[in-house]
C-alpha cells in the first residue's frame, strides 16, 4: 500500500505542491528584508569592528609600547617594535595588526593600560589589493584621529553603562 501511495505522490508532483503551498502562505506576509545601504540594522553596543590607535588631547600618542596587547592576542595578529626616545619614554616604531588573523575578540583593548588601542563600531571596510589587510601604525593613528569623537562618545556611554 505504501508503495502505491509513493508512486501516486511521485507522479502527482506532491512535493512541488507542498513547496508552492509554503510559498503561497508566506507571499503576503510583511517582508523583513532591509535595503542595506539605505536601511541599517541596529548595532549592539558590544560590537567590535575596525581597530584604531588613539592620542591624548595634546596630540601625543597614547601607546607606551608595553606590548600587553601583543602578548594577550590569541591569534598573534599584533606585531610591535619599540625604542626609547630622546626624552626617555618608550614609544612604538612599528605597530601592525593583520586583519586576516584577527578574531576581533577585544582582548587587546582590555589589556591596554592607557586605552590606546580600541575597536571601533566601523564594520564597512574592505581590502582590494594585497597587503591592505595589514593595518600599520600610521593607518591606525589616522583611523583614531578621524573617528575620535565617536570613540570618545562610545567610551563615555560604556562607562555610564557599567
Amino acid at each position: 500500500m505504501n508503495r502505491a501511495i509513493s508512486y501516486i505522490k511521485t507522479f502527482a508532483l506532491w512535493e512541488l505542491f507542498k513547496g508552492l503551498a509554503v510559498t503561497q502562505r508566506n507571499f503576503f506576509k510583511k517582508s523583513i528584508t532591509l535595503e542595506y545601504p539605505d536601511e541599517k540594522t541596529p548595532q549592539s553596543p558590544r560590537f567590535r569592528g575596525l581597530h584604531a590607535l588613539r592620542r591624548y588631547p595634546n596630540g601625543e600618542e597614547r601607546c607606551i609600547a608595553c606590548k600587553l596587547c601583543e602578548a594577550v592576542c590569541p591569534a598573534l595578529a599584533i606585531t610591535i617594535e619599540s625604542e626609547v626616545g630622546k626624552d626617555g619614554t618608550r614609544r612604538t616604531t612599528r605597530y601592525d595588526i593583520d586583519l586576516f588573523k584577527c578574531i576581533y575578540c577585544g582582548f587587546c583593548e582590555e589589556a591596554c593600560p592607557v586605552d590606546a588601542i580600541v575597536e571601533t563600531r566601523i564594520h564597512e571596510y574592505h581590502m582590494e589589493a594585497p597587503g591592505e589587510n595589514i593595518l600599520t601604525k600610521d593607518k591606525l593613528m589616522a583611523i583614531g584621529d578621524k573617528y575620535e569623537a565617536m570613540i570618545s562618545a562610545d567610551k563615555a556611554a560604556d562607562a555610564a553603562y557599567r
